[in-house]
């Protein structure tokens, strides 16, 4: 991620031209240090506290200009921040943009400093509580996190369309059998699916259900209907997006331990043993995924 990627980049040796000393290579020293990095943690969560505090309206009418000075000279910091980072990279400075936490960190501070008039006072804000984002970039754990997001992202397009199917079935059939009887929530396919939503969230689905009873002959038909799609929309469906998510961390570590072996590798010339295990056990399961892919390509052909 970025932090790896800074020190892999910024921090070797054979940096091209020698650029290892000098002021890049001090740049480099600087940003990458521990303290430094704690420090800009510090000031990113004093930025979210800042925004949070020119909300309050008593602390803006009487310390309007100090809120104002402080919000400046945190802009000032996060610029020189982003220029030792940038020159870090000596005569190369593209190869900052070319982490993509870079540039979500190079976009926030370049929009701050953007002019904004009076008017757009309120645009300005918004713009400044984003800063608070770039916690994601400081801190490898949350960067884990939004790259399983990320990775999950594909898998969990399915999910959601295996929980769209299951909204379009029971939203119609919620037409069909309670339409009548309850219009104000199930009149049209719209109102149905905005009550199934209420009722996957576990929030009053036995009011509803009991409705039922009175506009419905029987308490067969709403019971089961109700249960059935608690027990597949919630217990089911959902647990599923709880796997994909748990699933694309898995990989998002396993491609930061690769990134940290590299590392390793690059600065020391030499891996550990439990690297080169890591390594082999990565490698055999790639193979039995193959040896499985073919089984089943066997398979279908037989």
């Amino acid at each position: 991620m970025r932090n790896s990627q800074a020190k892999r980049d910024s921090g070797e040796k054979e940096t091209p031209g020698g650029e290892a000393g000098g002021f890049p290579g001090w740049c480099a020293r600087v940003t990458t240090a521990p303290g430094f990095q704690r420090a800009v943690i510090g000031l990113i969560i004093f930025a979210g506290l800042l925004v949070g505090a020119e909300t309050h309206r008593p602390w803006m009418e009487a310390h309007g200009d100090f809120f104002h000075a402080l919000d400046r000279v945190v802009l000032g910091l996060f610029t020189v921040e982003l220029v030792l980072r940038i020159a870090a990279h000596g005569r190369r400075p593209w190869r900052f943009l070319a982490d993509p936490w870079n540039v979500f960190d190079a976009v926030i501070v370049g929009v701050c400093l953007l002019p904004f008039h009076t008017e757009f006072a309120a645009v300005l804000r918004l713009v400044r509580v984003l800063r608070v984002l770039r916690l994601v970039t400081a801190v490898p754990r949350l960067q884990l996190l939004v790259g399983a997001l990320i990775k999950s992202v594909p898998s969990m397009s399915y999910v959601a369309l295996l929980l769209s199917l299951l909204f379009y079935v029971y939203a119609v059939a919620g037409v069909a059998l309670f339409g009548a009887g309850d219009p104000e929530h199930f009149a049209t396919l719209g109102r149905a699916a905005l009550t199934l939503f209420q009722v996957v969230t576990m929030e009053g689905w036995t009011e509803l259900m009991h409705a039922q009873f009175a506009a419905y002959p029987g308490r067969f038909v709403p019971v089961t209907y109700f249960l059935s799609f608690i027990l597949v929309g919630t217990m089911i469906i959902l647990n599923l997006f709880i796997g994909v998510i748990v699933n694309g961390m898995d990989e998002a570590r396993q491609e930061m331990a690769a990134e940290e072996r590299e590392r390793n590798v690059a600065e020391t010339g030499r891996s550990s043993v439990g690297d080169d295990v890591a390594a082999l056990r990565a490698r055999l399961a790639d193979m039995q995924d193959g040896l499985a892919a073919l089984e089943r390509r066997l398979r279908d052909r037989g």
